[in-house]
């Protein structure tokens, strides 16, 4: 290709999967230093890619706007390459329709031959973690990367003071972060057990309790809240991403349940330990925390009295990991990185 000046990242799914997207950014403007680069994401996801030095500018997907309108911007806006890791066909045909010459995705679907540049892997064996397989689309181009995938997160003073704000108001010093909600995307460990953790992360550990949510866990951080015998204060829905990240920050721990604050935590670099059910399509060897400072736990359908060794079809499974267990492997985590 003679020259790239404009390149669109499509990624407009959850949290999780923008933020095991971002290291192609970086990758993308080191290849591409002159190109201008946009990210296509949700506007409750938007925070995670807006201020990354890589990108240039933010596109807002929105489900109810015509298809037209996207078709003609993206005509106005003349992108030579388009890269689309969550493939869907009205994306995949609204990138062929809108011209872009170079359009990067799955073989694998029937729609496939929309993209001219495919990779032939198969996402849901789970062989690999999601941030080798959002990097080995890059292939197509030429491009191999090398090193440490690079996260980058920018978070503004401005989050970071209103969080030590808080926390100073609150009195809330040394503290751990349970996260019991996953939005639905993984078994999750149950709320009396993030209650007894929590008991014994006080207890243990002399940490402080905070809880957090997205929209719809207010229930279930309700409650791991009066499932404890110590306080726990809750913060579910009241920060954005970014002050969510500030937050985190500022913590010892991070346990939760398969989700993309998790995901977010392991960016900014505190110990997380996370919970996964025996279903291959949600493997830690696929979503797992993308850190050295973690602790995963899996439990194990053969030994679940439902399953017997075969689908996944509750969360009983998940009730084999056991809230001692999960207290040692803090301690482990405390000791060895905080």
């Amino acid at each position: 290709m003679v020259s790239v000046k404009n390149i669109l990242l499509v990624r407009t799914d959850r949290i999780g999967d923008v933020v095991l997207s971002l290291p192609m950014l970086s990758v993308l403007k080191y290849h591409y230093p002159e190109a201008k680069i946009s990210v296509m994401v949700r506007e409750y996801t938007r925070q995670l890619v807006e201020h990354h030095p890589a990108v240039a500018d933010v596109i807002l997907w929105d489900e109810t706007k015509p298809r037209s309108s996207y078709r003609a911007l993206l005509r106005r806006r003349r992108f030579d390459i388009a890269i689309v890791p969550y493939p869907r066909f009205h994306l995949a045909l609204l990138l062929f329709l809108s011209r872009i010459p170079v359009r990067v995705g799955t073989g694998y679907r029937w729609y496939s031959f929309l993209f001219n540049k495919r990779i032939y892997e198969h996402r849901k064996d789970a062989k690999r973690h999601e941030v080798e397989y959002n990097l080995n689309l890059l292939k197509t181009l030429g491009i191999v990367p090398v090193g440490e995938p690079e996260f980058i997160f920018p978070i503004s003073d401005e989050s970071k003071e209103k969080i030590d704000n808080i926390l100073k108001e609150r009195n809330i010093q040394s503290f751990a972060v349970l996260h019991p909600g996953s939005g639905g995307s993984a078994r999750d460990w149950k709320a009396e057990n993030f209650s007894a953790l929590g008991d014994e992360l006080s207890r243990r550990y002399h940490l402080q309790i905070v809880v957090t949510g997205g929209p719809g866990d207010e229930q279930i951080v309700r409650n791991v809240q009066r499932g404890m015998k110590t306080p726990a204060v809750s913060f579910a829905g009241e920060f954005s991403l970014e002050e969510l990240a500030a937050l985190y920050l500022r913590a010892k721990l991070f346990v939760s349940n398969s989700t993309g604050p998790l995901h977010i935590a392991a960016m900014v670099g505190i110990p997380v330990i996370a919970f996964y059910p025996p279903i291959v399509q949600c493997s830690a060897v696929r979503w797992g925390p993308f850190t050295k400072k973690k602790r995963v736990f899996t439990a194990d359908n053969q030994q679940c009295r439902y399953c017997q060794g075969g689908a996944c079809r509750s969360n009983v499974c998940m009730d084999q990991i056991t809230v001692p267990q999960v207290t040692e492997a803090a301690g482990e985590l405390l000791r060895e990185y905080v």
